[in-house]
C-alpha cells in the first residue's frame, strides 16, 4: 500500500512540476539573445520537493517541447528551438534538476545550497556554450549576453525555493532547513 501510494505522488509530483516549468516559460521577459522566464524557479522548487527524481518532470518537459506541444518560452516549440539560442539552457534543466535535487536530500542547509549553485552552474554552462556555439559569439561575449544579466534573478528565484521548501518540509514534518543560504557555521 505505501509503495502505491509513493508511485501515486511521484506521478502526480511530476504532472504538476512539468505543468510549473511550462507555465513558467510563458511568463517571459523578452531579453536578448535569451528571454527571462519561471523556468528555474519552478526547477529549483521541483529539486527541492522530488529530489533527484527532478529530472522526471523536466524530462517529460523536454519531450513535450521536442514534439512540438508549445511549452518552451513565448509558446515556441520543436527540435529548432533546441537548435537556436536558448538549446544549451533547455538541455541544461537536466543536470541542473538533478544537481539541485541531489542537494536538496540532505537535511542540512550547505549541501543544498551547494546543489543549487552546482546546478545554476551546469544550467548557465550548458546554456553559454551552446549560445556561443550556434551564435557564432565568442565566449566572453556569451557568457556576458547569456549568463551575467540573468545571475542576479536566479538567485533570486534559488532563494524563493530554498525557502518554499524549507517551509514545505516544515509543514510535513521533516528536517527543518534555515531560511538563508548563507551563514558563517551557525544557523538561522
Amino acid at each position: 500500500m505505501h509503495l502505491r501510494r509513493q508511485h501515486a505522488l511521484f506521478i502526480a509530483q511530476t504532472g504538476a512540476f512539468t505543468a510549473f516549468l511550462a507555465a513558467g516559460s510563458w511568463i517571459s521577459i523578452p531579453f536578448i539573445p535569451v528571454p527571462l522566464t519561471l523556468q528555474t524557479l519552478f526547477l529549483f522548487l521541483a529539486g527541492g520537493i522530488m529530489g533527484r527524481y527532478a529530472v522526471a518532470p523536466v524530462s517529460l518537459y523536454l519531450v513535450m517541447g521536442a514534439m512540438n506541444l508549445p511549452v518552451f518560452h513565448s509558446g515556441t516549440a520543436g527540435i529548432g528551438v533546441f537548435l537556436g539560442p536558448t538549446g544549451g539552457y533547455l538541455v541544461g534543466f537536466l543536470p541542473a534538476a538533478l544537481l539541485s535535487g541531489l542537494g536538496f536530500e540532505r537535511s542540512s542547509w550547505l549541501p543544498r545550497c551547494a546543489g543549487m549553485a552546482a546546478g545554476l552552474t551546469s544550467l548557465y554552462a550548458c546554456g553559454v556554450v551552446w549560445l556561443s556555439l550556434s551564435s557564432g559569439l565568442t565566449l566572453p561575449v556569451a557568457i556576458l549576453l547569456g549568463a551575467v544579466p540573468f545571475l542576479p534573478g536566479d538567485i533570486l528565484k534559488a532563494a524563493v525555493a530554498y525557502t518554499v521548501t524549507g517551509r514545505i518540509a516544515r509543514l510535513k514534518g521533516r528536517s527543518n532547513p534555515p531560511n538563508t543560504c548563507q551563514g558563517s557555521g551557525g544557523e538561522r
